[in-house]
């Protein structure tokens, strides 16, 4: 077949090869420079199963049910498949999904999976890393157990199973549709054999999503699988066969029995949907209507090559391989959720239509919001403003914007309502293929209901950390919305929501403890927490949300001038700064987040909150700083290896992160349109995008030379620490020179803060 099916049987020599003409290289090396298994280990919860980009489906094997870091199903550390489900969580700190899992098996039959101690009691499998092939819409492992051959590849609501079986009597796939995480809970499956190679059925399950009083549904997911060998079905209810074709319970499985030749190659299509079996089996006949493995792959590879291609690098092996693992993982989210005609189940249970648009889920915007979000309205405009309609739907099915969706379910998850700055950001920048007077009226709503903490907000105008848990954590977040709203109010003709949103957006000074110079838990007799611990974050009570002071006192993205202002000078705010990074590493607290990691002193690049931290010194006039804390987290806190990310991707935030600092600027502010330079790690980048092409090139970049000594814009000097969004779409190219020594940029214009983006 073509290139890409040959290229995944000799990932481990490309590199190395120099046959080819330019033109090939460049198609060859964007998938073989992607390593699924980075952030598989560690604390990164992805996974390295066959996705395609934005995918319904993601097939995947699954090594774990239980622990934090098996919330993807898989992690690095293990040596046992339990079986390969279809639904999977990218990067994320909780669980859910894990839907219809199959595993082929040969020998006796078993209906447990086993433990990871004592494979052999089910039907687990051994297997090892030296026998696992991972690439961007392909994954194949060696089940050895069994002498099986697993291969996996995707469309965008199907997976497509590939098993090659050793000669036996009793060779078997097994369908557990009790298969979850530990925190789930099953609530119904069925199964229903329709013929000797075809199986439809349904799974219903508790997960990660809230019960609300009135939008709240069972996850429901619908499958259709079909076999390219006719089998013999043995049906479990229980732990107990039974003998009719049809059955339903909370812990059904199949068992698909057959005898199989030396290398004879079993061929399994499923089809999954959220509104019906109907529905699964129409997307199952659109999306694979043959049996050709090959051309599933290569579709799906090619749709990859299509996306990944929107930048081309030029770097270091290891850093491509980091920078496009990078782009990958913030390309496998939010997952699309409709069928091929367009239906999918809203969270009010009922069948909508996504006419218009994709309707997509799996948005975690407490995380998105400050990297992948913008990342996409640069290379994808069209599915950033996919997501605000999808937004704007479950803002017509439920009264509120979303916080967390996930399939048919809000899990409420994190704090903030930042949907706002999505939207504030896509508009600005021009994306506006919506009902833009909705868009308004439901960040509005979400901005003034009396849910977490925004009652007191309303009431107090801060939120007092005696009446409400997480308090400044909580308060800080909705400032930078409260923001976003305003921009979006002035820019509609309502002067009097401005002023009122303006307002809120700088009540985050109520919250500074001059005292301490941090941000402090402030209470409804308007005085400071006491004591005042910066290190101390806990799950239970207390102000911070997945932080500390430390971390959450730079979060004011919107008004960095005030928030320097608050230090007394510029010296003083680059000393808080000196210190962020400086100080001890330990934190404080019985039941200190997991979250937190990827310290430096207490930078945190591991989590979120202090992702845009290390830009704040060019506001201060010493960009060489910038350069050196940017540098120092991208040479030890990313690398090419399974533990390779310092934190969850949290559905690419991590990752987007990268890309965006890689090629040396990145969205302080996500809303306010502009990007602040940092230190680039690639020689150079092409980003096509508009049909355009802006290039960046670092010149004289090497480890040594890490700080940038002048920059050039279309190739005019340039003396500001920053450019616009419109510079990068309409095309263009950015050049930065690089030398060994910091360099001199006196005079040079800072970055806007309030005083200018509230002047649109």
């Amino acid at each position: 077949m073509g290139r890409y099916l040959l290229l995944l049987f000799f990932i481990p020599f490309i590199t190395g090869c120099s046959a080819t003409t330019d033109s090939q290289n460049d198609k060859v090396d964007v998938l073989s420079f992607v390593n699924p298994f980075i952030g598989t280990g560690g604390h990164g919860h992805t996974f390295p199963g066959a996705a395609y980009p934005s995918g319904m489906v993601q097939l995947s094997p699954d090594t774990g049910v239980d622990g934090w870091d098996w919330c993807s199903g898989y992690h690095y550390s293990d040596s046992t498949i339990i079986g390969f489900s279809h639904t999977h969580l990218s990067g994320t700190g909780r669980s859910d999904l894990l839907d219809v899992m199959l595993m082929p098996t040969v020998g006796k039959i078993a209906i447990k999976p086993g433990s990871k101690t004592q494979p052999g009691d089910g039907y687990r499998s051994r297997f090892s890393h030296d026998e696992e092939v991972a690439t961007p819409g392909y994954y194949k492992v060696k089940l050895q157990d069994y002498d099986i051959t697993a291969e996996l590849t995707v469309s965008p609501r199907c997976g497509f199973h590939r098993y090659t079986f050793p000669a036996n009597k009793a060779s078997h796939i097994i369908l557990d549709l009790s298969h979850h995480y530990e925190t789930d809970s099953v609530l119904f499956t069925s199964v229903n054999v329709i013929d000797s190679c075809t199986l439809t059925g349904e799974r219903q399950t508790k997960g990660w999503g809230e019960p609300g009083e009135k939008y709240w549904v069972h996850q429901k997911v619908f499958y259709a699988i079909k076999v390219s060998k006719p089998f013999s079905p043995s049906i479990a209810v229980d732990g107990d066969f039974i003998t009719p074709a049809t059955a339903t319970g909370k812990n059904v499985k199949a068992v698909l029995n057959f005898e199989t030749s030396k290398d004879e190659m079993v061929l399994v299509k499923v089809g999954i949907s959220p509104v019906s079996i109907e529905n699964a089996l129409e997307n199952l006949s659109s999306e694979i209507p043959n049996w050709d493995f090959n051309e599933i792959l290569t579709q799906a590879q090619l749709k990859w090559e299509h996306e990944l291609s929107k930048i081309k690098v030029t770097a270091p092996d290891k850093t491509k391989t980091i920078f496009y693992t990078a782009l990958y993982h913030s390309l496998v989210t939010p997952y699309l959720f409709n069928d091929v005609n367009k239906e999918y189940t809203g969270f009010d249970a009922k069948t909508h239509k996504a006419d218009g648009f994709k309707n997509y889920t799996a948005l975690s915007l407490w995380d998105t919001f400050r990297s992948l979000n913008p990342l996409l309205t640069i290379l994808d405009p069209g599915k950033a403003n996919d997501i605000i309609q999808s937004m704007l739907a479950q803002y017509d099915q439920t009264g509120l914007l979303p916080v967390w969706p996930l399939w048919s379910s809000e899990t409420n998850c994190m704090i903030g309502y930042h949907a706002v700055p999505i939207i504030a950001d896509a508009y600005f920048k021009g994306i506006r293929n919506y009902d833009v007077n909705k868009a308004y009226e439901a960040m509005k709503r979400s901005a003034m209901q009396d849910a977490f903490g925004v009652k007191e907000l309303k009431q107090f105008g801060y939120i007092p950390y005696d009446l409400y848990n997480k308090s400044v954590s909580t308060a800080l977040e909705y400032c930078y919305d409260d923001w976003c709203i305003a921009q979006m109010a002035k820019e509609l003709g309502h002067e009097e929501d401005y002023a009122y949103f303006m307002k809120r957006a700088m009540s985050y000074t109520t919250y500074f403890d001059k005292e301490n110079k941090l941000m402090n838990g402030f209470s409804s007799t308007r005085s400071f927490r006491r004591p005042f611990d910066p290190f101390l974050s806990s799950y239970g009570p207390g102000d911070w949300v997945e932080g500390n002071s430390w971390q959450y006192s730079f979060f004011v993205p919107h008004d960095i001038q005030g928030l320097i202002n608050l230090y007394g000078s510029n010296a003083g705010f680059g000393q808080a700064l000196d210190s962020l990074f400086a100080v001890s590493s330990n934190l404080s607290g019985h039941d200190v987040p997991i979250d937190i990691s990827g310290l430096i002193g207490q930078y945190a690049q591991g989590n979120e909150p202090s992702h845009h931290v290390a830009y704040l010194y060019n506001y201060i006039g010493q960009p060489y700083k910038t350069q050196e804390k940017l540098h120092q987290i991208m040479t030890t806190l990313y690398t090419d290896q399974p533990d390779g990310l310092s934190g969850n991707d949290d559905c690419g935030q991590m990752s987007a992160w990268y890309v965006f600092s890689a090629m040396g600027f990145y969205p302080v502010n996500p809303a306010e349109g502009i990007y602040v330079f940092g230190k680039p790690m690639l020689t150079s980048a092409a980003i096509v995008t508009n049909n355009k092409t802006f290039t960046m090139k670092a010149i004289g970049l090497s480890d040594k030379n890490r700080y940038i000594q002048s920059v050039k814009l279309n190739g005019k000097d340039y003396t500001k620490l920053f450019i616009h969004h419109k510079d990068i779409m309409e095309g263009g190219s950015l050049e930065f020179t690089m030398g060994a020594a910091p360099g001199a940029f006196n005079g040079a214009t800072l970055p806007p803060s309030v005083s200018t983006a509230t002047e649109r």
